[in-house]
């Protein structure tokens, strides 16, 4: 009975001082390339899917029409393309991180869903207001509108359906006519001549 009784002392002290051992002189896997931690997706995923689950708003605020397709899609091209890539153009570093970005415009390998188009709408937005954690993923709530959180949640939703000629256009990473910077002349520099 006294060597349970001092194996449980022993093992109640021990370990978390083994642990803090291992946290304090940096024998953690924290660089990219290091392998998984045991368990780590499990222990990540599922607080997370908890949170997102009880926080989630089910009902868009906006419908899915042209305009807020093409809206959600410049939304995309200009905070969202660089770690998560263009429709057939991966990003030159999403793969590079940890865990991985995942390519929004590319099909899974073991079905047709394209990105997060399995994932409703509310998940999404979620994600792209709070961020998520030791991932990469930057929280957007103080960097763009309600409604351009909203505009590229429903484009993602819709990633594998027929989108709108403008969207595709800009999805695919290519840059759209600039509006004509030349102003005419002022009525000062007319009267002058």
């Amino acid at each position: 009975m006294v060597r349970i009784l001092l194996g449980m002392v022993l093992g109640v002290i021990l370990v978390p001082v083994a642990v803090l051992a291992w946290f304090h002189y940096g024998w953690v896997p924290v660089a990219v390339a290091d392998p998984r931690l045991p368990q780590e997706r499990l222990i990540t995923s599922v607080p997370l899917n908890a949170r997102i689950d009880r926080e989630m708003v089910s009902t868009p605020p906006i419908q899915v029409n042209d305009e807020n397709l093409v809206a959600g899609a410049q939304v995309y091209r200009d905070r969202c393309a660089a770690c998560h890539g263009f429709h057939g153009k991966p990003s030159s570093f999403g793969a590079h991180m940890f865990p991985d970005a995942p390519p929004l415009w590319e099909k899974h390998p073991h079905n047709d869903v394209v990105g997060v188009s399995d994932d409703p709408p509310g998940e999404t937005y979620w994600k792209v207001s709070n961020g998520i954690r030791l991932t990469g993923m930057p929280a957007f709530k103080e960097v763009l509108t309600d409604t351009q959180m909203w505009q590229v949640s429903l484009l993602l939703a819709n990633a594998d359906k027929p989108l709108p000629p403008a969207t595709v256009q800009i999805l695919s990473g290519e840059t759209l006519p600039a509006v004509s910077s030349v102003q005419p002349p002022s009525a000062s520099k007319m009267s002058q001549k």
